[in-house]
């Protein structure tokens, strides 16, 4: 049972979950989201199979029928969730996670998140308590084929690129499904690697992040003298890139060249969304475009509702998660590389590099994440919270999602991890010096707790 996290269910199979509990998840779905209808989609890990059989038998034993996407992206269900007025959805996903886990991400009406406080708690507290007592009406499966419709959804988004010359890593992932549909097979400007669908992961996880994974794309890109490089994670809900010189770009500044699509050249003005870890030069830069910037906490399980909430426009992640109020407010991988294709095929008619675009926005120089382990958590933080409060005067301050201060010249978040004893730390400040300076001094300061 040490699969329920505070986004998804997702752990090692047969070790944090097994399929008898996949089928009391399948069991208990209809009754916590009221429902007599659930969908249901996969990707291509090698147990996710046998996960999708017990799923399935679990949904039909309550009395609900599945229909069946069978293959498919995360976006391509929350895209089915919402398009088709499901008030239920699971796709069987680990997303970026190495070959031997594996997952359920659980959606309903209108393709919003069910994270542990809106739901998945109360599955895991019946799981517990509860037995399972099959209705006497055993519910249907039936198949169901939504990625024409789906395919022509995104290719409302899809530019011109011919000028752009484009290195792609698809990550033995489900963008495989689709990319080639809608990019084309590849060629002299159109580079792929790792495009073969495999839920092993041969050549690397499926995690762009870690930096040992973006390494072949570096080449790649390097090699065929490319505009730009991307590289999609496992379930193809999260996308990043690199540039010309193969330069890995943060991801939360993507949020910033979004903007010339939606704000700049689509004359729209409005709310945007940043998660608390997000360069101080996102907003910097969007604010005179129009934006007007929000923050809120990380995961798809509050920045999904956040920014139906708010009315946002679009919104994005330092993981590489990007939202968009066009799509249901999901995050999509394949939309947002579609949109930021466009804007860099643009920007080179103008003369401009990726790496010159992005030097426009980055302002600040950043630590990037650390982590701390620590089990005394909230000690740790409020000790760097008030420490810095006791020298300096702030000009924001965040206590959600741990705490995010802002000063006239540097800032910092420090947050716990939902799923292990770390704390995790980033801090931006426009001098390399200080902040080398405010890092050794948060070092100092949990010495002690470490």
């Amino acid at each position: 049972m040490g699969a329920f996290h505070a986004y998804d269910i997702r752990g090692i199979y047969n070790k944090d979950f097994n399929k008898e509990t996949v089928y009391k998840i399948g069991f208990f779905l209809p009754e916590l989201l009221k429902t007599k209808k659930v969908l249901v989609g996969r990707d291509a890990r090698e147990s996710s199979p046998e996960i999708h059989h017990a799923l399935l038998d679990g949904i039909t034993d309550a009395g609900a029928d599945v229909y069946d996407l069978g293959l498919a992206t995360t976006p391509m269900v929350y895209f089915a969730t919402a398009r088709y007025g499901y008030t239920a959805s699971a796709q069987i996903t680990a997303s970026h996670n190495p070959r031997e886990y594996n997952g359920i991400k659980v959606s309903r009406e209108n393709a919003l998140p069910v994270g542990l406080d809106s739901g998945l708690g109360t599955i895991k507290e019946w799981i517990e308590t509860r037995t399972t007592v099959p209705s006497a009406k055993k519910g249907s499966v039936y198949s169901l084929d939504v990625k024409e419709e789906y395919l022509s959804f995104l290719m409302k988004y899809k530019g011109d690129y011919t000028s752009l010359n484009i290195g792609m890593d698809i990550s033995n992932g489900m963008a495989a499904l689709f990319i080639k549909e809608i990019m084309g097979q590849g060629g002299e400007n159109l580079h792929y690697i790792f495009d073969e669908m495999d839920g092993t992961f041969p050549n690397h996880e499926a995690n762009p992040l870690a930096p040992e994974n973006i390494v072949d794309l570096q080449k790649l890109v390097k090699e065929k003298k490319c505009d730009i490089g991307v590289i999609f994670d496992g379930d193809a809900d999260r996308v990043m890139f690199v540039d010309e010189n193969s330069r890995f770009i943060s991801p939360d500044l993507m949020i910033a060249v979004l903007g010339h699509y939606f704000l700049k050249n689509g004359g729209e003005a409005g709310a945007v969304l940043q998660d608390i870890r997000s360069s101080k030069a996102v907003g910097e830069y969007l604010s005179p475009m129009g934006a007007t910037m929000h923050t809120w906490k990380v995961g798809r399980a509050f920045a999904a509702p956040k920014l139906r909430e708010i009315k946002g426009i679009y919104g994005g992640e330092l993981a590489g998660h990007y939202y968009f109020r066009d799509f249901f407010y999901s995050d999509s991988g394949i939309m947002a590389a579609l949109i930021i294709l466009d804007v860099v095929a643009e920007m080179k008619k103008e003369g401009i590099s990726l790496s010159q675009l992005i030097g426009r926005i980055e302002k600040y120089h950043n630590s990037g994440e650390i982590n701390f382990r620590i089990e005394k958590k909230k000690e740790a933080m409020d000790k760097v919270r008030s420490h810095f409060l006791s020298v300096e005067t702030p000009v924001a301050n965040y206590d959600f999602d741990g705490y995010r201060v802002e000063f006239p010249d540097w800032w910092f978040n420090i947050r716990p991890s939902n799923t292990e004893p770390f704390l995790r730390f980033i801090a931006e400040a426009k001098s390399e010096k200080s902040l080398k300076e405010k890092i050794e001094k948060v070092k100092e300061l949990l010495r002690e707790f470490e």
